[in-house]
């Protein structure tokens, strides 16, 4: 027994210190400012694999079962790469097109399909969305790639309602109703358009550019609750030619909500309530402020490196302001990978998708 546990030793020691070295590569890893999540999962991977590697090698085993080991772990990787060869190459492939063409970045709205919602995390083999309902969705880098992406555009997007009217309402009426309400929304050169001419009614679009698209969800909620408003307080009736209604109606009755006078209404009561994008979209904007730190930084690295190569060059009084100047350019640099840090710290928390 004691010359078991003596041939032991060796292999249970190296696999002891293969675990710490593994922990500690992670935890510093995950404190570097400028390592992306896709390079710390590639790193740890490699060194996940040279770890076993090393420990088939110090087990208390003779040659020759060794080399069967090895050939055992040999064999198994290679089938384990010809299964998934296709699809994992594929999506690495389509990640790396995916940031060579740079159609959408972190906390962009975009359209996939049936998804919609923001971007929260990018990687090499996926994207993840954070939809309406807060949910996170992954999608494959191949799957963005066979199928038309919609990307919100960050300068402004239109926001648009549709209503269907009546013949027996004047046009002229029901447009200039519709553009109050545009107006009341916040919309920028908002425009009618008759969509459709039903047999029984008319169809109306509203639309108006949203330049502030983080709200995008809340701008056509409130869109269509000034629409209702607008022509309610305009006397237009919003039901189908073919309403019927069992109950006796006086002649001349109309289906208007009546005003309420004793609240206020719903934007002056909501106007300082938080807006349910703060809600819904908290991780992707998380990883949209993480990755313009993260570029900020690297901006910072950049404009560092300069000024060191022309340091030498220059001499004398401004020599001293060009010192001052770099020196505060790092205390920059520091105070900003500390904040990118506990970003990154928050954000792994509630999600740990990390490879170990």
């Amino acid at each position: 027994m004691i010359d078991t546990l003596l041939k032991a030793l060796p292999s249970t020691a190296t696999i002891v210190v293969l675990v710490l070295i593994l922990i500690v590569a992670r935890r510093l890893m995950s404190r570097g400012a400028a390592v992306s999540p896709t390079r710390t999962h590639l790193i740890m991977l490699g060194l996940w694999a040279a770890g076993i590697l090393i420990v088939l090698m110090v087990l208390p085993i003779g040659d020759a079962m060794r080399g069967q080991v090895l050939s055992l772990f040999g064999i198994l990787v290679s089938a384990a790469i010809a299964l998934s060869a296709t699809t994992f190459v594929a999506n690495a492939m389509a990640g790396v097109m995916l940031r060579a063409v740079r159609n959408f970045r972190s906390g962009d709205f975009v359209r996939c399909g049936d998804h919609f919602g923001r971007v929260s995390e990018r990687g090499l083999f996926h994207i993840e969305i954070q939809n309406e309902d807060r949910d996170l969705i992954t999608l494959p880098n191949l799957y963005l790639v066979t199928n038309p992406v919609t990307t919100v555009r960050s300068s402004g997007t239109i926001v648009s309602a549709t209503v269907s009217l009546g013949y027996d309402v004047h046009r002229k009426q029901i447009e200039a109703c519709l553009l109050e309400a545009a107006e009341q929304t916040g919309l920028t050169d908002p425009f009618v358009q008759v969509s459709g001419l039903g047999d029984f009614s008319v169809v109306y679009r509203i639309a108006g550019l949203l330049t502030e698209v983080k709200q995008l969800l809340s701008t056509r909620s409130r869109l269509r609750g000034a629409v209702l408003d607008s022509l309610h307080e305009a006397g237009i009736e919003i039901v189908s030619p073919n309403f019927v209604n069992s109950r006796p109606l006086a002649d001349g009755t109309v289906h208007i909500p009546r005003n309420s006078t004793s609240s206020k209404t719903t934007d002056e009561s909501g106007a300082d309530s938080p807006s349910p994008e703060d809600l819904v979209f908290d991780k992707a904007e998380e990883a949209e402020s993480l990755e313009e730190l993260q570029a900020h930084h690297k901006e910072l690295a950049e404009r560092i490196q300069a000024m060191k190569s022309k340091l030498s060059e220059i001499k004398g009084a401004e020599r001293e302001e060009a010192e001052r100047t770099m020196e505060a350019l790092f205390q920059r640099r520091e105070r900003l990978e500390a904040l990118i840090r506990v970003r990154q710290a928050k954000s792994d928390k509630p999600n740990a998708t990390d490879t170990p």
